[in-house]
């Protein structure tokens, strides 16, 4: 079993000791145990074989026991006991937003509801009112909700996306008889998630093409097999577009096959009023049908007097204008990046050592990075006691002692509770280096509640960074509300850097909020909030949501050398 596959069995044990109403802490130690293997970086299986299962964050004895039977046997007595004891179906009903555990057996006891097609027809049929307790408002919000869910388990997040499509590109571009492959579509231009995958290649032999990709051994399924085009259900369960074009017509298909739709509608316009037709097959004089060029993007773009657009910026917001007018963003690149300001280590949530985490940000060419473990008051992540702070600052101010051209600051992750107030007294968090504060719960508050919990954060003098600013994660949860316009001015004004968390199911703030915080002034911190020394390399999708932000080198102070950080952050 992988990594993935026992995650995906504690979440559902955590799932299941919901419905139940299970012990609370019981709960939070399977959902965190799920979390901690989900990313380990490690194969479990090795883990357990050499009988360090009870050295993994989260994982105690009871729940290392029944990891073992299950690696060992591939089953779970304790996992099976507890799916007899309840209706398959209210797991799946406890997935639509909203709708907890204990609506879920709510509606299961009064209408027999096990499945979200039945909960669906009873909510439309306004039978889901009538129970006790729940009415029309409830009813109203399941029928939203489940729209909502069946919309987001159609995309996939960018993170997955990317190495399947990268995986399949490296075995096209090995073959003689491919000239040249490339994503396409919305993974071309980087979303946060994106539809199925799409892939372009050129070649003189398309059949011969579309009999390789057929054949890859990560191939489970062909879906469609043509003379040019192919689609395909890869192992990990998602389908690939692949469509193949003769190398002169590569750089208009490559290019139209990008989009967005709206950008290209934007060019065909403007070819338009040139006298000139662009399409998947190239550029041509509209009066003649003359074939212009197609072979590169060039063709088509510089035809119109245009440079040749990063493919993140192709979304006809306003790109096309900037370009005419000389003011597009030169953009920020990964290389750019100096440190990572939001790293976990074992000592609150984290899997790996301050020393891990230091070895892996040297492989990345960093020259430094800001250990931020959780504060105090957040004790389902082992938030650090002031007493465990304490030895945090000694330890880190020994190692930086023995450390050459590597600085690992000092930090923590507070809590923004409820009316705003973080752990912590003023004078301990005087002595940290940088200091990051987040909202964890609270997220049904109003809009009004919910900017002015932020606002008092932001005035805090001794808070540098805002962390994972909407909460928001791809796919689950959607971003809370709050006064963004209020917000970025009053970061700008406080010097209050806003965080663009890499994490692949965050990726928040989204490229929209980061042109509009970096209009209003706001700088950026490219952060991973890594929880173990692998997920440092997430700043890679980072700094792709970043580059749809259009935002440049000067923008972000995690492109700055430490020294420069360090004096931007005193208030």
């Amino acid at each position: 079993m992988t990594n993935k596959d026992v995650a995906y069995i504690l979440s559902q044990i955590a799932d299941l000791l919901e419905i139940l109403q299970e012990s609370r802490f019981r709960i939070i130690a399977y959902r965190k145990a799920a979390s901690v293997l989900e990313s380990l970086p490690e194969d479990i299986n090795d883990v357990s074989e050499q009988g360090r299962l009870q050295e993994l964050p989260g994982i105690g004895a009871h729940i290392a026991e029944r990891l073992e039977e299950l690696l060992k046997t591939g089953r779970m007595k304790y996992f099976e006991e507890l799916k007899q004891k309840v209706p398959g179906g209210l797991l799946e009903l406890i997935k639509i937003r909203g709708l907890g555990p204990k609506t879920a057996v709510t509606v299961y006891e009064n209408l027999g509801i096990a499945s979200v097609g039945q909960l669906e027809k009873a909510a439309k049929e306004h039978k889901i009112r009538e129970v006790k307790g729940l009415g029309a408002k409830v009813e109203e919000n399941i029928i939203k909700n489940i729209k909502e869910m069946e919309k987001r388990e159609e995309r996939i997040l960018l993170a997955e996306a990317y190495p399947i499509a990268q995986e399949i590109i490296k075995e096209l571009r090995k073959q003689p008889f491919v000239v040249s492959a490339e994503t396409a579509g919305s993974l071309r231009r980087m979303r946060r998630t994106i539809g199925d995958i799409d892939l372009l290649a050129s070649s003189n032999e398309p059949e011969k093409v579309m009999d390789f990709f057929a054949m890859m051994s990560f191939v489970v399924e062909v879906e469609a097999k043509g003379k040019t085009k192919s689609t395909i259900t890869h192992q990990d369960g998602r389908k690939v577009d692949l469509r193949v074009v003769s190398p002169d017509q590569y750089g208009s298909a490559l290019q139209y096959f990008t989009g967005s739709k709206q950008h290209s509608i934007h060019l065909r316009g403007i070819a338009k009023d040139k006298g000139l037709k662009i399409s998947e097959y190239g550029i041509f004089e509209a009066a003649t049908e003359k074939r212009l060029g197609g072979k590169i993007e060039e063709d088509i773009y510089s035809k119109l007097n245009l440079p040749v657009f990063p493919p993140e910026l192709r979304e006809d917001k306003g790109e096309i204008e900037a370009a005419y007018e000389g003011d597009l963003p030169k953009l920020i690149t990964l290389k750019d990046i100096k440190g990572d300001l939001h790293v976990h280590t074992k000592k609150s949530d984290g899997l790996n050592s301050v020393e891990d985490m230091v070895s892996k940000a040297k492989q990345l060419g960093y020259s430094y990075i800001c250990v931020s473990d959780h504060a105090k008051n957040l004790k389902v992540a082992g938030g650090l006691t002031v007493k465990e702070l304490e030895t945090q600052i000694k330890n880190i101010k020994e190692l930086n002692k023995r450390e050459k051209n590597f600085r690992v600051l000092v930090g923590a992750e507070l809590n923004i509770d409820n009316d705003g107030n973080v752990d912590y007294d003023s004078s301990l968090l005087a002595r940290l280096d940088f200091v990051s504060a987040s909202i964890h719960a609270g997220f049904n508050q109003s809009k009004k509640q919910l900017t002015e919990r932020m606002l008092k954060a932001i005035e805090n003098p001794n808070i540098n960074l805002i962390c994972h600013p909407t909460a928001e994660i791809l796919n689950q949860r959607p971003p809370y509300e709050l006064d963004l316009p209020v917000i970025f001015k009053a970061a700008a004004e406080t010097k209050t850097a806003m965080e663009l968390n890499s994490f692949p199911n965050r990726l928040d703030l989204r490229a929209d909020y980061l042109r509009a915080a970096k209009k209003a002034g706001v700088k950026i911190a490219i952060s991973t909030d890594a929880h173990n020394y692998n997920h440092l390399e997430y700043v890679f999708y980072g700094v792709a949501i970043a580059r749809r932000g259009w935002l440049e080198k000067k923008d972000v102070i995690n492109t700055w050398g430490v020294e420069k950080l360090l004096k931007f952050v005193k208030k």
